[in-house]
């Protein structure tokens, strides 16, 4: 268990690449899309765009100000990876946002709000994404949000919840209420995308079979799709019969083929398809074996 906890805790160069590659994209829509849009932006970032508003604080080195005295309070509570990556995604961000001020693009959206929601959304997410995916963070309100569940069992989803709402709230203070409900679908954008992120972009299908030709439809699937199958023991809740229910996961173009398959051996077939957020192995995510043309190698 020691050696495994180790493993999970080394430090990998990948990462810091991804996290800056992350932060820049992040860093690049809050500066080319949010801030000339009049969009706000939750957590601590959100309040580093208040201030920027309303004292022309540059949002670069608010984001440091805000963030280092969270990471301080938190320290006992982060692994040293964890505290080694949270500073270096605050200050990598910090460097883009300074950088991005200082390298001014032209991204005309023609004064469209539903476009640039969107955009800073995307933008938004798929930086995070990055950084989430690899185990960074760039600090903020997450800290806070364990602080309050380890001292007041305080879930951390709702903690983070309510300090979203409160910032954006007092972001009303620098902009109108229109621009308020863009920034609202931008956030949602901006959710979608980093659980995507999160799960992986690759959502398969996975299908449980009930019937009594379990063996016939196996074959079936491994011949004509060359997916795996699993044959499961399950017990009926009313007969309390034994028989086996088969268990396959395949490609999104392959579930109509599944589907005439088991209509065609067994049309009085139970059936449930559900979608899987993230599929590993091989097939989906190593090499899948070539299917042979007309039967030859």
């Amino acid at each position: 268990m020691e050696a495994n906890a180790l493993t999970h805790q080394k430090m990998r160069a990948i990462d810091f690449l991804i996290f800056i590659i992350g932060t820049a994209l992040y860093a690049w829509g809050l500066v080319n899309i949010n801030i000339p849009n009049h969009l706000a932006e939750g957590g601590i970032t959100g309040v580093t765009l208040i201030t920027r508003a309303l004292f022309g604080i540059n949002p670069a080195y608010m984001n440091i100000i805000l963030n280092v005295p969270l990471v301080l309070a938190g320290f006992k509570m982060l692994a040293r990876r964890d505290i080694v990556y949270m500073f270096f995604g605050i200050a990598s961000l910090s460097f883009w946002l300074w950088l991005w001020q200082r390298m001014p693009v032209q991204f005309d959206l023609n004064h469209d709000m539903l476009i640039s929601a969107l955009l800073a959304g995307a933008f938004s997410g798929i930086g995070s994404g990055l950084v989430y995916r690899f185990g960074g963070t760039t600090g903020g309100t997450d800290i806070i949000a364990r602080i309050f569940e380890q001292r007041w069992q305080v879930p951390m989803g709702r903690t983070m919840f309510i300090l979203d709402a409160v910032v954006l709230t007092a972001s009303l203070v620098y902009i109108n209420v229109p621009e308020m409900v863009y920034t609202l679908i931008a956030s949602f954008v901006f959710a979608r995308i980093v659980n995507l992120t999160q799960q992986g972009g690759y959502s398969a299908r996975a299908f449980m079979i009930f019937t009594t030709h379990d063996a016939e439809i196996s074959q079936a699937i491994m011949n004509e799709l060359e997916r795996g199958t699993t044959l499961l023991h399950a017990e009926g809740g009313y007969s309390h019969e034994f028989r086996r229910v088969l268990y396959t996961v395949v490609d999104p173009t392959e579930v109509q083929k599944v589907r005439a398959i088991v209509s065609e051996i067994d049309p009085r077939a139970f059936v449930t398809m559900v979608e899987t957020t993230e599929t590993l192995g091989e097939g989906f995510s190593f090499m899948r074996r070539k299917k042979r043309l007309f039967g030859l190698k």
